[in-house]
């Protein structure tokens, strides 16, 4: 069952509604592409529409004349500054000091004045998000697939580390979030809470159940479902480590790109005081401009020069056909940064091996729009799995097909669904279990930097055992969707704790200096190869330990030329009968030309239905679907 956003009516396109002068302010590069197309006469409509404007086909809506802004500044917005906001008629000024912006309610007329000033350097509307899940009746596997299990053997089940989880919420009462031992267990590990919900900024209880749901694949101890009458425990990662619950999301699954950057400002804050060592963003939304000046990346990246490793879903759009027949091009923000760890889900098919397992249909894959970096950076367990539901959780409530049964863990259970649990899918909960996972690294090294840490998750992921390809029907539209062993599918491959932290033990101080920016995709038309250009100054440049190769596998890479690793050429990666797939994706009007306006229609095309994942993530159909952000939760059950 699909539940789409509910979108902010404030984002609804004009037509005729400016003059000249807002003609010239939609090509200003100070405002973003979604605030042009705001501005702009509306297009004539054709076959596809640009994903980085928002639909022509609602320009006879509502027309707002103002709406929720984010102003960037070189520097820290002075009193001057902050005045003349005021000045313009803004309203509910928010200082996001992390990324040097105000967030406001403002007239669309202040914008000539706006990006007049030198000091302003971005102006972005402060974008709305959302979640959706999908449910079944099988239980499915998360700590034995990345080998958790012998981790926790070795003494480390995240003790003492923070995790801030950025969503809708954590019940603190439930008891799989209590702490370990007789005494301890009469308190949560929620150790702390705040909303960022403009409505209920004293409240940061979950009445949505997708944070809680993403808290318990972190940190669940499992409590419910063990003892003797138990054949099967639920735990999270890192059954140990700490909460930080940062609520965004409203009861509805609605919130702001304010509330997600007000909420990691204060991870920030808290950085020192709750050791907070991870933040996990089971977040995304289109990508309209480059990391360097999207302001959700701008902050992801201030928590990452924290010392905080942040953990973000790639997205679920791997079913949008509308660029090439295989999905690729559609990881979202802020997932598109280079400095965070992007994840993408797998379907462990429901068992604890990983040698029948294969990628989730709908997981994003790169390489990213605009900055054409190579993402996710590995993968984990996401699809159908088990974890925590409270009295009356809305998504269990509303969605009575989400069912974990009590059979699935319970010693003669019946057919009923467990009180205590419940599945959902999407990269959401990947990046919730490898979350957990950066935990139980953590308590083993708790020295390690953020680029450190994917690093060394990357060099361990395997590779070993998903299928060179794999193919998924939808049994309703008859539609078969396939997913490559390549980099731009499974990134440097499947997580794997347990390799992870012996090869840190081993080779922790013999790590070069540098960072673990994710390596830009690049296409070479006069030999259709696609070649992974590394950051000379980033960890997997030439060294024997880190190079490219060695994060992501020989066999996936041709011989190095300069800074460049070949990656596989057309017929390797497409299929030989899929020829049209490598132009679409690769060729100069696609893609790659970024001058191109065919790139941009090609890539985020809005004319395909919710049967191939585009309406499931972006709401075609919905006159502003395209300005959504949304926590990444999948509508599919492969």
């Amino acid at each position: 069952m699909t539940r789409l956003p509910k979108f902010f009516t404030s984002l609804i396109p004009l037509a005729g509604l400016f003059s000249v002068p807002a003609l010239a302010l939609a090509q200003n590069p100070k405002l973003s592409s979604d605030l042009q197309a705001l501005l702009a006469p509306a297009p004539t409509p054709s076959a596809a529409v640009s994903r980085l404007a928002v639909p022509a086909a609602a320009a006879v809506s509502a027309k707002p004349s103002s709406m929720p802004l984010i102003i960037q500044y070189k520097a820290s917005p002075t009193a001057t500054d902050t005045a003349l906001i005021s000045t313009l008629l803004g309203t509910d000024v928010t200082q996001l000091t992390s990324i040097n912006a105000l967030a406001a309610t403002l007239p669309l007329s202040s914008l000539t004045t706006l990006t007049s000033q030198a000091n302003v350097t971005y102006i972005t509307p402060n974008r709305p998000l959302g979640a959706r899940q999908s449910g079944t009746s099988v239980a499915q596997y998360t700590t034995e697939p990345i080998n958790a299990n012998a981790v926790w053997a070795q003494g480390y089940n995240g003790t003492g580390i923070g995790v801030a989880v950025i969503d809708s919420g954590i019940n603190s009462q439930v008891d799989d979030l209590a702490g370990n031992g007789f005494i301890l267990n009469l308190f949560s590990r929620v150790v702390w809470s705040q909303s960022f919900v403009p409505t209920a900024p004293y409240d940061a209880n979950d009445y949505y159940g997708h944070g809680t749901h993403v808290a318990g694949l972190i940190a669940g101890n499992g409590s419910d479902s063990t003892g003797k009458k138990y054949y099967r425990t639920f735990s999270g990662v890192a059954p140990n480590s700490y909460l930080i619950n940062l609520r965004v999301l409203d009861e509805n699954g609605q919130g702001s790109d304010t509330s997600v950057i007000n909420a990691i400002q204060t991870a920030i804050k808290l950085k020192n005081l709750l050791n907070i060592k991870v933040i996990n963003l089971s977040l995304g939304r289109p990508i309209y401009e480059s990391y360097k000046l999207d302001p959700l990346c701008q902050a992801v990246e201030q928590a990452y020069r924290a010392g905080i490793t942040v953990v973000v879903a790639a997205g679920n759009d791997g079913r949008d056909l509308a660029l090439n027949s295989e999905g690729y091009g559609t990881i979202e923000a802020p997932g598109n940064d280079p400095y965070v760890l992007t994840v993408g889900a797998v379907n462990t098919n429901g068992s604890a091996s990983i040698q029948d397992d294969v990628m989730a249909s709908y997981s994003s894959k790169g390489p990213t729009f605009i900055d054409h970096f190579s993402k996710p950076d590995l993968i984990a367990p996401g699809n159908l799995v088990s974890s925590l539901k409270f009295s009356n959780d809305p998504l269990a409530v509303n969605n009575p097909t989400f069912v974990t049964l009590n059979s699935s863990y319970i010693t003669n259970g019946n057919s009923k669904s467990s009180k205590d649990y419940f599945p959902l899918s999407g990269t959401s909960m990947a990046t919730g279990v490898t979350s957990g996972a950066v935990a139980l690294l953590l308590d083993a090294q708790p020295n390690m930097t953020p680029d450190q840490v994917k690093a060394f998750m990357m060099r361990n992921a395997n590779r070993t055992y998903m299928p060179v390809t794999s193919k998924v029907t939808d049994p309703t539209t008859g539609t078969t969707y396939t997913a490559h062993n390549d980099a731009l599918t499974i990134g440097a491959g499947y997580l794997d704790i347990q390799a992870t932290l012996a090869d840190v033990k081993a080779n922790l101080k013999r790590i070069p200096t540098g960072n673990a920016m994710s390596p830009v995709a690049t296409y070479n038309p006069d030999t259709n190869t696609v070649t992974l250009v590394t950051d000379q100054t980033a960890l997997w440049g030439a060294t024997a330990l880190w190079g490219a190769s060695n994060v992501y596998g020989a066999s996936a890479f041709a011989a190095p030329v300069g800074g460049q690793t070949a990656l596989w050429g057309a017929t390797a990666l497409w299929g030989a009968n899929d020829p049209a797939a490598f132009t679409a994706l690769w060729g100069a009007t696609a893609l790659w030309g970024a001058s191109s306006p065919a790139a941009q229609t090609a890539l985020w095309g809005a004319t395909t239905d919710e049967s191939n994942g585009s309406t499931a993530l972006w709401g075609a159909s919905t006159v502003n679907g395209s300005t959504a952000l949304w926590g990444a939760t999948a509508p599919y059950e492969n």
